[in-house]
């Protein structure tokens, strides 16, 4: 009789670690942005289940608003919302001031400031969101800001090292436009940004230490991510942050042929040491 080596259990504890707004069930926010969560409150180091890593920032969630809906006025109390558009066009209104929104744009709404947003399109609204818990002593911004991810500043990957090179965006071959940070607004969260990689590149592998929450979001393309001694195929709208253990790397990789378009993630960070770009 010959006996055949049995196959290993595939280590699913990684899934833990990942998120997807597909498989949320949906709920409301603000009267009618229909919100499904992405990543949710739980632990860094052991998930009570699928999802819930954070234990820095509030949420990451995705919401949508349909053509011509209105939010009701609302005002946040122990958190501030960082919002990234993805689909749609809209406009922001708070304290006698009104601002349109498009695809790319990014808008941090403060605690404490009475808002609304309207969808003033013909399609659906769309936004990544991410909420920033603030602290007692935090002094918010006295009003909403927004910004154009199309006339931001980018770095660009390093020829030599991430460490080096001023322009850098880190790790690699990582694109990056930087959004806000706890110097500009942020209270909890150190750095939201987006990070493009091309075709054929991937960044480099690294792991985290204890206390460091890092999020990677993927809104454009499909990417392989890879984590740990496993390999997970990443798409828009599903999102994963690495153990910190120390000792688990990850790194996200471009599987596309030369000449098509970069995949870009929403990426944010928290931790004991504060950081604005990927690390």
């Amino acid at each position: 009789m010959v006996y055949l080596p049995t196959r290993p259990p595939e280590d699913t504890r990684l899934n833990m670690y990942f998120g997807d707004w597909h498989d949320s069930e949906p709920r409301a926010m603000f009267g009618s942005l229909v919100v499904r969560d992405i990543l949710t409150p739980g632990d860094n180091l052991s998930p009570p289940f699928p999802g819930a890593v954070l234990e820095h920032a509030r949420f990451l969630s995705y919401g949508k608003l349909e053509a011509g809906a209105r939010t009701v006025p609302s005002t946040l109390t122990g958190v501030q919302i960082f919002f990234y558009v993805s689909e749609g066009e809209g406009e922001v209104s708070a304290g006698g001031k009104t601002e349109p929104i498009h695809k790319g744009s990014a808008m941090l709404m403060p605690e404490g400031v009475e808002f609304t947003l309207h969808n003033t399109g013909e399609t659906q609204l769309a936004a990544y969101m991410v909420g920033d818990p603030t602290y007692a002593g935090f002094q918010p911004l006295s009003s909403f800001v927004v910004k154009d991810e199309d006339k931001l500043p980018h770095s660009k990957p390093a020829v030599d090292s991430p460490f080096t090179n001023p322009g850098a965006g880190g790790h690699w071959a990582h694109i990056t436009h930087g959004f806000f940070n706890n110097r500009n607004g942020l209270a909890t969260i150190g750095g939201i940004i987006t990070v493009e990689i091309l075709p054929m590149q991937l960044g480099e592998p690294h792991p985290h230490f204890p206390g460091h929450e890092e999020i990677w979001c993927e809104v454009e393309g499909k990417s392989l991510a890879f984590v740990g001694s496993q390999l997970r195929m990443q798409h828009p709208g599903q999102a994963y942050m690495l153990r910190p253990d120390n000792l688990t790397t990850h790194s996200n990789i471009n599987f596309g042929e030369p000449g098509d378009k970069p995949i870009k993630f929403l990426w944010f960070s928290s931790s004991t040491k504060v950081s604005t770009v990927p690390h």
